[in-house]
Parts: C-alpha cells; sequence; structure tokens
C-alpha cells in the first residue's frame, strides 16, 4: 500500500499513474481526496491532525509526502514544520517508509548550478520554513531512526498543472490568444522539470531500497533555457507571436499593495532575476531517467491548454 498524502493534486495524479503502472495498491490521503483510480482507498485526513496522519499511514509501506500549502509565508513557517513532525511519527509508528518532495527554496540565491550537496542558505521566509522542515527530516535520517529520501523539483509544468507559475503566464495566456507574460530578468536561465517526470521519478525512487537516506533532484531537461526562450518556444509551438511581455520591478511592487499572491512572491523574485540552474545528473545517472525535452513537454502541455 502507498499512501499519497496531499491527493487531488496535479503531482499525486502523476505519481499515482506511475505507481499504479508499476502494480502499487494506493491510498489518497486529503481533507477530501478524490479517486485516481476505482479502486483506490480513500482516506480522509488532515495532516495539521497528529491522530489523523497516524491512521492514515497505518497499514501502508510507503508514503509520499506531496502535499501543497496556500502560498503564504506566515502560514509555511506555522504550518510545513508541524506537518512534518506528524509524518515522521507517523512513519516512525508504522514502520513507514517516507518520500518527501521539496522544493529548492531552502538553497537560496546560488552562484552555479544547484545540487543535492548544495547547503541550505534560505533569503526569504518560505526558504526558511522549507529549510526547518527538511531539516527535521534529515536529522531523523540521519540518526538512522526512519527510513527516508527527499526528492527535490525546480519550478515545474505540464498538462494540468494549473497551480504553476508558467500556467497563468504562459500556456493560459496562449490559449487565450493572448501574449505571455514573463517576471525579472527574461534572460536569465530558469530550469523547469515537466510534471509527468517527477511523478514517474517519485515512483522510481519510493519503491528502489537503496534510493533512501538520499536526498534527490527530480530530472529536468539540462539544456540551457531562459524564461523569454521558454516563452518564445510556445508561442512557435502555439503559432502565434514569438513575444513576451515582461512586467517591471515597479509594477510588481505597485500591484503587490492590492494583490496578495504577488505580494507573497516578491521575496522570491531573486529567482526570476538571477540564473537558476537546477542540476539533475545524480539521478539521471544512478536510474538513467531522462528528463522530456522542452520542446516536447511545452507541446503536451500547449495541446491540454488548448483542449481545456
Amino acid at each position: 500500500m502507498q499512501a499519497i498524502l496531499g491527493a487531488n493534486g496535479i503531482i499525486a495524479r502523476e505519481l499515482s499513474t506511475s505507481l499504479k503502472e508499476a502494480g502499487q495498491t494506493l491510498r489518497q490521503v486529503s481533507r477530501q481526496p478524490r479517486p485516481v483510480f476505482s479502486d483506490d482507498d480513500l482516506h480522509a485526513a488532515d495532516l495539521l491532525d497528529a491522530g489523523a496522519v497516524q491512521k492514515a499511514v497505518a497499514g501502508c509501506d510507503v508514503a509520499y509526502l506531496v502535499a501543497g500549502l496556500p502560498y503564504d509565508a506566515t502560514t509555511w513557517s506555522a504550518q510545513w514544520p508541524r506537518i512534518m513532525r506528524h509524518v515522521i511519527d507517523a512513519c516512525k509508528q508504522h514502520d513507514c517508509r517516507l518520500v518527501f518532495l521539496d522544493n529548492v527554496y531552502a538553497y537560496g540565491l546560488v552562484n552555479g548550478p544547484m545540487t543535492e550537496a548544495t547547503p541550505f542558505n534560505p533569503n526569504s521566509r518560505k526558504g526558511e520554513a522549507r529549510a526547518e522542515t527538511a531539516t527535521l527530516l534529515l536529522d531523523e535520517m540521519q540518526r538512522g531512526e526512519l527510513q527516508a529520501l527527499i526528492a527535490r523539483s525546480a519550478d515545474f509544468y505540464g498538462p494540468a498543472a494549473t497551480q504553476s507559475f508558467t500556467h497563468a503566464t504562459i500556456f493560459a495566456r496562449l490559449a487565450q490568444g493572448r501574449p505571455p507574460q514573463w517576471a525579472g530578468n527574461p534572460d536569465a536561465e530558469h530550469t523547469f522539470n515537466f510534471t509527468q517526470d517527477i511523478g514517474q521519478a517519485l515512483a522510481r525512487l519510493g519503491t528502489t531500497a537503496a534510493a533512501y537516506g538520499q536526498t534527490w533532484h527530480l530530472p529536468a531537461d539540462s539544456t540551457p533555457i531562459s524564461g523569454r526562450t521558454f516563452a518564445h518556444l510556445a508561442c512557435e509551438l502555439a503559432g502565434q507571436p514569438e513575444k513576451v511581455q515582461v512586467a517591471p520591478a515597479w509594477l510588481l511592487s505597485l500591484l503587490g499593495l492590492v494583490n496578495p499572491i504577488i505580494r507573497e512572491n516578491r521575496e522570491m523574485m531573486y529567482q526570476f532575476e538571477h540564473d537558476y540552474c537546477f542540476d539533475s545528473r545524480k539521478i539521471e545517472r544512478h536510474f538513467g531517467l531522462v528528463a522530456t525535452p522542452y520542446r516536447q513537454g511545452i507541446q503536451e502541455t500547449l495541446q491540454y491548454s488548448n483542449a481545456d
């Protein structure tokens, strides 16, 4: 039994599909879980409730923590460490292995490629919350009291990834016949992970005993690409003029006064003003997992957006 903690999201669905293809039985866990497959075991639980997490993990071999929280620094600081503590305790109690899907916020601004050995140096409140959360798990792993691994992803894109940055700024706009937008420096390098690659890699890691006790960067196309190039490629494949609207910093500051999402994203703007290079060669060497090329991933995402 494989427990998906944070069911219903796009990564949970991609992970579920890959696990099902590998012959695994699934338990979907969230406040209001929905089945991906007709024989999924549905378990309603709030991850902020320690007792509920204990019941959700009971009887499972692996738990995948792929939950998301509202994009708010105060919420992250209060809830991410608490959720991790509950999941760690439940997995230890029930002898269940743990796979944690993390992001790169804990690294902060990195001069050069981000690797699994990059130290935590957060320069945002959200990054501090993620560093604290990941450190809780790393400490347990180091003590040998829990079989766990951390799988880390950069910004992601893909079909049905409607909560992603690129959906709102590029794919949804192209589907409406409007030019894509970008924030920050459009010519800075920016790595992206394709959602289907994330799901496949998480399933492979979670069902491989030798993967535990380590941190893994999930497969990403190693071709250097900037925000402008990504947007222009999407325009080309969509058959629309290759142009991108760049929002100046002063406009983002002004919009942040009235838009809480933009306001919350301001502390993360360093990721769009400087090169954001994500190195996934480790998982490629050990598992032979090859990332979907940007051209193919963008094409598949556009097809979904246009059909939707």
